[in-house]
C-alpha cells in the first residue's frame, strides 16, 4: 500500500493521491442527498410511519439525537485523532460501521414488528459515523499541499461531492425507484434486480446502494493518499486532546466580535440542517410528490448549490463576507415564507388547479412554484457555506487560523440538534408540518440579527 505519510510541507502529494482525498467527498455525498434528504427520508413518512405529521416527527427526533452525538463526539475524537495519526484507520473503521447500518435499512421492511425504530436507529448510527470520516478527511487536506492551494482543493472536493450525489440521484431514479402507479422507473423501464416497483423496493435499496457507493470510492483514498505518522496512542492521546480543545476554548472571550459570529453560524447553521432534512418530506406530505418526483427536485437544490457556491465566492469579491451571509439568510426566510404559503391547490391566497393523478411531472402551479422555491434554497445554501467560512478569516488572528477553524466546525456541530428536535416538537404539539417548518424562521432571524452586529476587517 502506498503513501504512508503525509507530504512534506512546501510539496505537494502526488495526483493519485489528491484523486483519492478528492473522491471522498463524491463517495460521502450519496448519504446526505438519498438517505437523509430527497431519498429515504420521505420513503419512511410516507410509507414506512404511514403518517406525515407523526412521520416528520418521528425523522426529526431522530435527526436531532443523531446531531447531538456528532456534536459531543466530533470535537473530542477530533482532538484525539490529531494525537494520534493515521487518520486513514479511523476513516476505514467509521466507513465500515456506516456502509453496515446502510445495508441495515434493506431490513427494515414496512409494517413488521420494530423496523420503525431499526430503520432511525440504523440511519442515526451511520449519520454520526459518516460524520467523524467527513471531519478526520477534513484534518488530512492540510498535509497534502502547500497551504496557497488548500482552498482551491477544498473547494474541488466539495464540488465533485455535489456532482457525485447528483449522479448517485440520477443512477437511483432511473434504475432502483419506481413510481408506484406504474412500476416503472424514470426511465419507463421496471426496476433492476428484480426490486417490486409497486412496493418501493428501490427506496429500501438506497441504503445498500449508498454503502457499496462508498466502498467503492474510498479505496482510493485509503490506498494512495497519504496518512499522518502516528504520534502517540493510550491515555496520554485522550489527555493531550481534550487539553487542546479547551484551550481553544479558553481562547474564545478574548475576541468578542468571533465569539458572537460563532454563535450566529451555530444558530443559522441549525436551520439550514433542519431546512434540508425537512424539505423532501414536506413536498412528499403536503404536494403528494412520489419518490422519482422528490429525488428530481433533490437533483436540481443540489445543482443550484453548485451554482450557488461559485456565485458567492464572486459576490464576496464584490460586497463582502458578511453582506452575503445576510443576504443569503433574508432571502432563506423568504424562501420559507413561500413554502409555508403553498398547498396542493393554492399559492398564498390564490387557488390554482391541483396535480392531476395522470398528470406530467411538476404540472401544477403550486408544484413549480416550488421548484423555484427549491432553487433559491439551493443558491443561498451554497453561497451561504462559501462565504460563512471567509467571515471567520476576516475575524480570527491570522497566526491561529487552524485553532479558531477547529472552533468553527465545533460551532456548526455544538447544537446541530435544535433545529430537527424543534421542527419534531412543533410538529407533534401542533399536529401540523407547516409549524415544524415555521420554527425554522426563528433560526434564521435571530442568527442574521446576531452577525449584523459582528464587523469584520
Amino acid at each position: 500500500m502506498t503513501g504512508d505519510h503525509a507530504a512534506r510541507p512546501g510539496m505537494a502529494a502526488p495526483r493519485l493521491a489528491l484523486a483519492g482525498w478528492v473522491l471522498f467527498d463524491w463517495a460521502a455525498q450519496p448519504f446526505f442527498s438519498l438517505v437523509q434528504t430527497f431519498g429515504y427520508a420521505p420513503y419512511f413518512v410516507r410509507v414506512m410511519v404511514g403518517d406525515p405529521v407523526a412521520g416528520q416527527a418521528y425523522w426529526g427526533y431522530g435527526t436531532a439525537v443523531a446531531a447531538l452525538l456528532i456534536a459531543v463526539l466530533s470535537p473530542t475524537l477530533g482532538a484525539i485523532v490529531d494525537q494520534m495519526g493515521r487518520r486513514k484507520l479511523w476513516i476505514g473503521a467509521t466507513g465500515a460501521i456506516y456502509a453496515l447500518c446502510c445495508v441495515l435499512l434493506w431490513f427494515c421492511r414496512p409494517g413488521e414488528p420494530g423496523a420503525i425504530v431499526m430503520a432511525l436507529a440504523a440511519v442515526c448510527v451511520a449519520a454520526v459515523a459518516i460524520e467523524i470520516a467527513v471531519m478526520v478527511n477534513n484534518a488530512m487536506l492540510p498535509g497534502l499541499v502547500d497551504r496557497s492551494h488548500v482552498g482551491r482543493l477544498s473547494g474541488l472536493g466539495a464540488a465533485l461531492g455535489n456532482v457525485g450525489g447528483v449522479v448517485a440521484t440520477l443512477l437511483v431514479l432511473t434504475l432502483f425507484v419506481a413510481n408506484p402507479g406504474t412500476g416503472k422507473t424514470l426511465l419507463g423501464i421496471a426496476p433492476i434486480l428484480g426490486l417490486d416497483g409497486a412496493h418501493q423496493e428501490g427506496a429500501r435499496a438506497i441504503g445498500p446502494f449508498s454503502a457499496l457507493w462508498f466502498g467503492c470510492f474510498i479505496l482510493p483514498l485509503l490506498l494512495f493518499t497519504p496518512d499522518a505518522r502516528p504520534i502517540r496512542t493510550g491515555t496520554p492521546t485522550i489527555r493531550a486532546g481534550l487539553s487542546a480543545l479547551r484551550a481553544s476554548l479558553r481562547e474564545l472571550p478574548r475576541h468578542p466580535a468571533l465569539l458572537r459570529f460563532l454563535i450566529a453560524n451555530m444558530i443559522y447553521t441549525d436551520g439550514l440542517v433542519a431546512l434540508f432534512a425537512m424539505g423532501g418530506i414536506f413536498a412528499s406530505s403536503i404536494l403528494g410528490w412520489t419518490a422519482i418526483q422528490v429525488g428530481l427536485f433533490g437533483m436540481l437544490v443540489t445543482t443550484a448549490g453548485i451554482a450557488g457556491a461559485l456565485a458567492g465566492g464572486s459576490l464576496v469579491d464584490r460586497i463582502g463576507a458578511r453582506a452575503v451571509v445576510l443576504l443569503t439568510l433574508g432571502l432563506l426566510m423568504a424562501a420559507l415564507a413561500g413554502t409555508l404559503s403553498l398547498g396542493p391547490d393554492h399559492v398564498g391566497p390564490w387557488a390554482v388547479a391541483p396535480p392531476r393523478p395522470d398528470r406530467v411531472l411538476f404540472d401544477s402551479a403550486a408544484e413549480r412554484v416550488y421548484l423555484a422555491i427549491g432553487t433559491l434554497i439551493g443558491l443561498c445554501s451554497g453561497a451561504l457555506l462559501a462565504s460563512t467560512r471567509i467571515v471567520l478569516i476576516g475575524l480570527a488572528p491570522p497566526d491561529r487560523l487552524t485553532q479558531f477553524f477547529g472552533l468553527f466546525a465545533l460551532s456548526g456541530r455544538v447544537t446541530a440538534f435544535l433545529g430537527p428536535l424543534s421542527v419534531a416538537v412543533a410538529t407533534q404539539l401542533m399536529a401540523s408540518q407547516r409549524a415544524g417548518i415555521a420554527v425554522l424562521m426563528v433560526f434564521f432571524a435571530v442568527g442574521m440579527a446576531l452577525l449584523a452586529t459582528v464587523k469584520t476587517r
